[in-house]
């Protein structure tokens, strides 16, 4: 079974990607594994090219990030022809990283979710989430907001998942992470019965 973590920024899904970490768990960061194909990869070199124009990379041969977000921004309709490029190469990736688990910020609005089998969200309360935006990236409190308000609704992302797992500061993580790993085991083993 292949499993997701997802939720939106200032969540802490990385930590608690790190606290499964601890318990074995490798993850395939689905970012990190899109940069990476970006920069290594021929099929996709040769894709972003055709879309944008040979400024999509610089001479030496590394992605042109301030020309790539230029077509990026100027429509929806760009941004959803360089997601149709990257989200199927990076998906095509993890299955070939043998992984069981990914890590994906996005998984609902790519519309990734039919790659896993369950899905775990990790949510904390909005202020929280916005003093760790504020921390970790040095901006205003109303950056921080007009960042998180952009993205979707954590309660609609909750909803969708399988599991949540509260990542407030107060409630027992690794409880939750401990609750979370017995019962997919079960429904692992569930699963198994099944398709004898």
């Amino acid at each position: 079974m292949r499993y997701c973590i997802t939720g939106g920024i200032g969540a802490g899904k990385s930590y608690v990607c790190k606290r499964l970490e601890h318990h074995g768990i490798r993850i395939y960061d689905c970012d990190k594994g899109a940069k990476q194909l970006l920069h290594t990869s021929p099929t996709l070199r040769k894709a972003m090219t055709t879309l944008i124009g040979r400024e999509a990379y610089k001479a030496d041969g590394t992605l042109n990030k301030a020309a790539v977000t230029r077509y990026l921004l100027a429509s929806e309709e760009n941004k959803q022809r360089i997601n149709a490029i990257v989200h199927p190469a990076v998906m095509e990736d993890f299955h070939r990283s043998g992984l069981q688990w990914m890590e994906s910020a996005i998984l609902y609005e790519a519309h990734l979710e039919h790659y896993v089998d369950k899905v775990i969200a990790v949510t904390a309360p909005t202020e929280t989430r916005i003093k760790r935006i504020m921390q970790r990236d040095g901006i205003t409190h109303s950056m921080a907001k007009e960042w998180l308000d952009k993205q979707t609704d954590q309660s609609i992302v909750a909803d969708k998942a399988d599991y949540v797992i509260v990542n407030d500061g107060i409630s027992n993580l690794d409880g939750q992470i401990e609750q979370l790993l017995s019962a997919l085991a079960k429904a692992e083993k569930e699963d198994d019965s099944t398709n004898r």
